[in-house]
This record gives structure tokens, C-alpha cells and sequence, in this order.
């Protein structure tokens, strides 16, 4: 199963994006900022990854956990709404404003029915920003 976050251009607190999977949009997304000058949290490295379903020991569920990122450890995919509810992890919702993701639970649920289902391993792509042109992704 292929997960792909597409970032796009963020505020000085966040990293909006989509998620795809298997080409298919899934939800919105929020990271930190992408602006390093100020340390962490900012933003993994673009790049693919293998993705693993393991028991978060910061929330005590399964979450899914993207592996080997450079110069980050527990980078997981999570319940969250805000730029404070992220270290660098990936939030997702049905909603989204500046910021912000809403539904961030059933987001999450729905995501995780689906890589529940996943017979040949997961990979996340993370994309650099590039310009929206559908209106109905935009912020």
C-alpha cells in the first residue's frame, strides 16, 4: 500500500497537506512548520519511507510509525489538531483551516481500517510543496 502526503506551502506554525493513498485523496494532513531556523518541531525530510503498525507508547495504541527518518526518532501518524500536537508527526483530519485539522479521530480511524487492510507492506512518499490548482484542496 502507498501512502503519499502532498505538503503544501504552510504558515510560520504549520505544513498543510493531503494524503493520498494509492492515489486515491484520503484526508488533510498537518505538520510542523518547515522552517528549521528556529529547531525543533519543524518537518521530516522529504523522502519514502517504510511505515510500520506498532503500539505507540505515547498514546497507548497502535499507531502507524514511519521508520529510519534522518535526525528524528517516533515519527508516527496521529490523532491531533493543532501545530502544538506534533513533533514532527503526521496529523490527519477530515477538515482542515490554517493550522488546523478537524475529525482528526475519525480521520484516523478511517485510515487505519484501510492500512489494517494492507497485504504487501506500506510506504509513505512525503512530497515537497507545489502549487494546488483543484479548489477543492486548497486552504
Amino acid at each position: 500500500m502507498k501512502l503519499t502526503v502532498f505538503r503544501q506551502l504552510g504558515t510560520a506554525n504549520s505544513t498543510p497537506g493531503v494524503l493520498e493513498i494509492n492515489g486515491i485523496f484520503q484526508c488533510y494532513t498537518l505538520e510542523p512548520r518547515a522552517d528549521q531556523s528556529q529547531g525543533k518541531p519543524f518537518c521530516i525530510p522529504a523522502g519514502s519511507y517504510q511505515v510500520a503498525l506498532e503500539m505507540s507508547p505515547k498514546f497507548g495504541f497502535v499507531t502507524p510509525h514511519v521508520l529510519n527518518v534522518p535526525g528524528f526518532e517516533a515519527i508516527e501518524i496521529h490523532i491531533g489538531n493543532y501545530p502544538r500536537d506534533t513533533e514532527g508527526c503526521l496529523l490527519v483530519g477530515e477538515t482542515r483551516s490554517a493550522d488546523m485539522v478537524g475529525n482528526s479521530a475519525l480521520a484516523f480511524e478511517s485510515l487505519m481500517t484501510l492500512l489494517r487492510s494492507a497485504k504487501d507492506g506500506i510506504s509513505i512518499d512525503y512530497v515537497a510543496p507545489m502549487p494546488v490548482t483543484d479548489p477543492d484542496l486548497m486552504m
